[in-house]
């Protein structure tokens, strides 16, 4: 007689979900790079061949590159935001030199609730030469929307018991000095810009209160209006090329 075979029933524990905030503030400096709206146009409906007008007019428009390259909000505490998913990804990146969690786990185990979050911290402007992807690594210049000092807010949900507020906040640590955010960041090698520096829930710091009272929306605004240039070499190449926009005009 065939023995039947004994069923055995499995006990699914429903997941928990804790969170936090916590406050990042810039150790280093912070790099914007958002797509140019043109760019984003030409993807969806392709370049159009260059007329001889638009080959002799001057390559670059430093200022329009500049506030394209911010992120900006229409409403809230600040006109700059920043995007949540970058927060998001240095914590998981972070988790490959974490002990005790994995990034695949750390991916499925944090949310972050939206796409932006106010980012305080008045922008300059800044002109870098950088190397193109192309084959021939061809150089040109590269103009970003740059913060010295910078803090944002940020609030993190987690599935329980597999992190706590204490692991949370560690990740965000490690990330913070391991990796960073923005252009040029820690996590890619050569750069050391986008670190930071975490703040505990209610903990108090007299550099937070500085951004939120002088580096909020206002502030901003009038920044990107009239952009102070960030260095030295910033300066001389606006400088010509408004002398080059002033030549053209004559």
């Amino acid at each position: 007689m065939v023995k039947k075979a004994e069923t055995t029933e499995v006990t699914v524990q429903p997941l928990k979900r804790g969170s936090v905030h916590l406050r990042i503030i810039g150790l280093t400096p912070l790099f914007q790079n958002r797509m140019a709206s043109k760019a984003k146009q030409q993807l969806l409906t392709g370049g159009r061949k260059k007329s001889k007008a638009d080959r002799a007019a001057i390559k670059h428009d430093p200022i329009t590159e500049f506030r394209d390259s911010a992120e900006i909000l229409p409403d809230g505490p600040t006109a700059l935001g920043l995007r949540v998913v970058a927060v998001k990804a240095a914590m998981c990146t972070a988790a490959l030199e974490t002990p005790g969690l994995t990034k695949t786990s750390a991916q499925r185990l944090l949310f972050m609730p939206g796409d932006f979050v106010p980012l305080y911290g008045i922008p300059q402007l800044r002109m870098d030469v950088t190397r193109s992807a192309d084959i021939n690594r061809t150089p040109d210049i590269r103009t970003r929307c740059y913060l010295p000092k910078w803090g944002a807010e940020i609030e993190t949900h987690f599935i329980t018991p597999q992190l706590s507020v204490q692991g949370v906040v560690s990740l965000l640590c490690n990330a913070g000095i391991l990796i960073g955010v923005g252009d040029y960041r820690q996590e890619k090698g050569k750069g050391s810009f986008g670190s930071f520096r975490v703040l505990g829930e209610g903990e108090e710091d007299a550099e937070w209160d500085d951004l939120v009272k002088n580096h909020g929306r206002a502030a901003q605004q009038a920044a990107l209006t009239d952009p102070e240039f960030a260095d030295r070499d910033t300066e001389d190449l606006m400088e010509h090329f408004f002398a080059e926009v002033q030549r053209r005009a004559a």
